[in-house]
């Protein structure tokens, strides 16, 4: 059976995220949002919010905390929810009234109730990449991710910024742009190969 999952980049920084869940995987979800787009709008509640939450929501003016039990309204005005409590029954009942009002759902360790899910991603500068497993395994998405970000040079930033300035130089329709930039990343992945 093939990997159906469609990966997409979102400017979540656009969006209005909330979390339900202040324990440790709230935290892993809140942690994983931040560090890959750290302006995103995030509401947390947690009916308990753990002190390391607290922490992380002080550095980001963009978090907003609620230590009490899930309200649905809650959900209103949101667009992406991810739910994280520690309880199986509060996790499916979120999740179908999210569901009901249309909006993407991911609920932590049980992919099959996941709209998307939140993979391992590489990061070097404005190059973004994004590891899935189709949720079968996280640990395997991990240890991807750390060889690439060992065989990724940190200079992989500069080779796309002078890509991009060579891209608005070139004079010509789209067709003409593409293979002449095709054609400057043949060269230099075939001297790098040599």
């Amino acid at each position: 059976m093939a990997n159906e999952l469609y990966p997409i980049f979102l400017k979540t920084h656009q969006f209005d995220t909330l979390i339900i869940g202040g324990g440790e995987v709230g935290l892993e979800k809140l942690t994983f949002l931040l560090n890959s787009s750290p302006n995103t709008q995030v509401t947390l509640v947690g009916k308990s919010i753990k002190d390391e939450i607290k922490t992380l929501a002080k550095r980001h003016q963009n978090v907003a905390l609620y230590e009490r039990a899930f309200f649905s309204e809650d959900l209103t005005g949101v667009q992406l929810v991810l739910v994280a409590t520690e309880d199986h029954q509060t996790n499916l009942a979120i999740r179908n009234e999210a569901k009901e009002r249309g909006l993407l759902v991911n609920v932590a360790d049980t992919p099959e109730l996941c709209d998307f899910y939140l993979g391992s991603i590489v990061t070097k500068g404005d190059l973004k990449i994004g590891i899935s497993t189709n949720g079968k395994s996280p640990t395997i998405a991990k240890r991807i991710k750390e060889t690439l970000n060992e065989v990724l040079p940190e200079e992989i930033d500069d080779l796309l910024q002078n890509m991009r300035v060579i891209r608005d130089r070139l004079k010509g329709n789209f067709g003409y742009k593409v293979k002449k930039l095709n054609q400057l990343t043949s060269e230099l992945v075939s001297k790098e190969a040599q």
